[in-house]
């Protein structure tokens, strides 16, 4: 009796043993859905990156006690449908208790139909169209500023400074390049700016001189460009093989802020602005920090994108250290009560507009000197003093 007894109480410690649910720490999943392959793969990277920064520090730093932290990634490659069975796999099959990520405003706004339909919580962190947080989806939260707002920074640097007459708008046709389009038209009405070309192009051309062909004839004193990184770079190169001349060419942020964009249009990025949502010396905490080690890390620089997504990892454990259970409802309901400061700016979310679940935060101007992107408006807050007036033919020479 004695053996039969020792017998079942070895059986059972070695179950337990066994038994990771009991003895090992919990691992709470969150999906992550960016593009890593694909034409915005750039991006993808710099935001994974990001997230994998993030995610190292907060499991170090035990954010959430004994609970370990786990960004499982998808690649949507740039294309809706992907985003939206990625979106699809994570829930029904790695069963995260919530989504992040969201580039391309088109994959994000698929990512946020199916978390909405799957009343799953969803952080955008990227993915701008002001149509993704107009739906009245209560499930589905965005920390960056919607694609409306992006020209703020850039408007009082036209009104006290550039004083332009006359405008061409050139944009990608998609949900980002539409939304981004229709509000700079507004932005421009509102200044008394007249609007002498606007068009939109398909992405992934290589030919762009015959829609420049158009903005060199109507003589714009601004061109402005929604576009992401191969696209902008060949619109300013064409641009400059044109000798397309404004008072100043001005990127919609996206491709025009990337590291990569010099590289690809060379000197004829040289001056040229571009709306922004973040830059390094901004008076946020950490901020700095988190350019500095992302260079010494992966050898390259960073910039908005990237803090955005660094910012989403730390809003991500802040929601899951409040929440009182892993439970949908509860998991919202910590996301929906988040008052924090990251290194993107304080995270707050709030309803304005047709808005709901939306972070509000300011814009800025940097502009390319030197081969490096500078902040440049707000003045007070300036890492360099603008360049301008341009003289184009001297720059591209």
């Amino acid at each position: 009796m004695k053996k039969l007894v020792m017998t079942v109480m070895m059986i059972v410690l070695c179950a337990l043993l066994a038994a990771p649910s009991v003895w090992a720490r919990e691992t709470i999943k969150v999906g992550i859905v960016l593009p890593l392959t694909g034409g915005q793969a750039a991006f993808g990277e710099i935001e994974r990156n990001s997230f994998e920064m993030a995610l190292a520090e907060i499991n170090s730093a035990k954010l959430l006690g004994d609970k370990k932290l786990e960004f499982i990634f998808e690649d949507d490659t740039g294309k809706p449908e992907v985003a939206r069975s990625a979106a699809e796999k994570l829930i029904t099959k790695d069963q995260v208790v919530m989504l992040g990520g969201g580039y391309g405003s088109s994959e994000t706004f698929a990512i946020a139909g199916v978390a909405q339909q799957s009343a799953i919580p969803f952080l955008v962190n990227t993915g701008s169209a002001d149509k993704i947080t107009e739906q009245g989806w209560d499930y589905v939260y965005r920390l960056n500023p919607a694609a409306s707002d992006y020209p703020m920074g850039l408007e009082t640097f036209l009104t006290e400074v550039v004083k332009p007459k006359t405008a061409a708008i050139l944009y990608e046709d998609s949900n980002f390049g539409s939304s981004s389009s229709k509000s700079f038209e507004t932005t421009c009405k509102r200044l008394g700016i007249n609007v002498v070309l606007s068009e939109n192009y398909s992405k992934g051309g290589v030919d762009f001189k015959p829609l420049l062909v158009k903005v060199k004839q109507a003589n714009p004193d601004l061109v402005y460009m929604i576009s992401y990184l191969m696209d902008a770079s060949l619109l300013m190169g064409q641009s400059m093989e044109l000798r397309i001349t404004p008072k100043l060419f001005v990127g919609g942020a996206a491709g025009f802020t990337l590291p990569e964009f010099p590289k690809k249009a060379g000197k004829a990025s040289e001056n040229v602005f571009s709306a922004t949502l973040w830059y390094q010396t901004l008076p946020y905490p950490g901020a700095m920090e988190y350019f500095n080690n992302y260079g010494k890390k992966y050898g390259k620089e960073t910039e908005y994108h990237g803090a955005e997504a660094y910012a989403a990892a730390y809003v991500i454990a802040d929601t899951l250290k409040r929440a009182k259970s892993l439970s949908r409802p509860d998991v919202k309901a910590a996301l929906s009560a988040t008052d924090m400061m990251t290194v993107f700016g304080p995270v707050k979310f709030t309803s304005y507009d047709k808005k709901i679940n939306q972070n509000k935060l300011p814009t800025y101007l940097v502009q390319w000197i030197d081969g490096k992107l500078e902040l440049v408006w707000p003045k007070k807050i300036a890492s360099k003093p603008f360049i301008y007036p341009i003289d184009f033919e001297k720059t591209w020479k």
